[in-house]
């Protein structure tokens, strides 16, 4: 999806896909970094954000799977291909991230009720080069993210780290400075209050194309009145318009025409109409003649 939509040297997608598992690299470490820090430092911040990075990790991994997944050409069995595993791979990063939000949210109100000592100046260190390496990340995918719902949800992964991190870091100031031990789970709450908010915002997007909807930006009534004004067509009805995949929209629906032997011209007619009015690049169409005689009306089909 995003891989065939920036373009620099050599195979975008090729391209794409090293940049991702550049960022698998980088969060893995991160990760390992992060939970030493935070046992040494008794923050539950930077546990938390190295649980986040571990999932940004997983996230990549889910995304490059379903991007490789989705190259596959169509078959006997998935007629219409494999581009749909890069939505389920979004379903699962965003599923994940409400998940690991709510978490949060159970372990910075533990962390209220009953508060730990925390070493400031461990959690500022690693917090700074999680923060360097989650603004990398973010980087690497930003591109590609913009085209594609199942990176953007990995991106979604790593730009909450990235503010995670400076959360983290403020966090520490506060608690060497003044002592604010409090900083800390309030952080954690705040960073998990993002994290809830993107999953919520983004995950009704991937189920919507799941559930086979119309596409946000189709009207269906201005489809079947662009499609009655072409010349030959008597009335469009039984209309479906859904997505195959984020680049690709389909559509069935019977046409009745005035005379069946017109059923060529009108077909191409709409076909053309379909594609420049909404980019509906898969149409099928079936055709009606309705004929009254004696006040009873018979419908012809083809």
């Amino acid at each position: 999806m995003g891989h065939h939509h920036h373009h620099h040297h050599g195979d975008p997608s090729e391209m794409g896909e090293r940049r991702l598992w550049w960022a698998v690299g980088a969060n893995m470490l991160l990760t390992a970094a992060q939970v030493v820090g935070g046992i040494i430092s008794g923050s539950l911040s930077l546990i938390a954000d190295a649980l986040h990075n571990f999932s940004d990790a997983a996230a990549l991994l889910i995304a490059l799977v379903a991007i490789r997944i989705g190259k596959k050409p169509p078959d006997q069995f998935k007629t219409f291909g494999y581009k749909r595993a890069e939505t389920i791979a979004a379903l699962i990063n965003l599923t994940t991230l409400i998940i690991i939000g709510l978490y949060l949210c159970y372990e910075a109100i533990m962390r209220f009720i009953t508060p730990e000592p925390i070493v400031g100046w461990t959690v500022i260190i690693v917090a700074g080069i999680a923060l360097v390496i989650d603004v990398f990340t973010a980087l690497l995918t930003y591109s590609q993210s913009k085209h594609s719902m199942n990176i953007r949800a990995a991106f979604l992964h790593n730009v909450t780290d990235a503010l995670a991190s400076v959360g983290v870091i403020i966090a520490g100031t506060l608690i060497l400075l003044y002592g604010w031990v409090w900083t800390d789970a309030t952080m954690t709450l705040l960073i998990a209050g993002y994290v809830l908010y993107q999953g919520i915002t983004e995950i009704p997007k991937a189920i919507h194309l799941l559930m086979e909807g119309t596409p946000e930006d189709i009207n269906v009534g201005d489809v079947i009145t662009k499609m009655e004004a072409v010349s030959g067509v008597q009335n469009v009805h039984h209309v479906h318009i859904w997505q195959l995949d984020e680049q690709r929209n389909a559509l069935e629906a019977h046409v009745v025409v005035n005379k069946l032997s017109e059923t060529h011209t009108v077909k191409l007619n709409l076909k053309a109409t379909l594609y420049n009015e909404f980019k509906i690049m898969h149409s099928t169409l079936e055709f009606e003649e309705e004929r009254c005689e004696e006040e009873v009306c018979t419908t012809l089909s083809i």
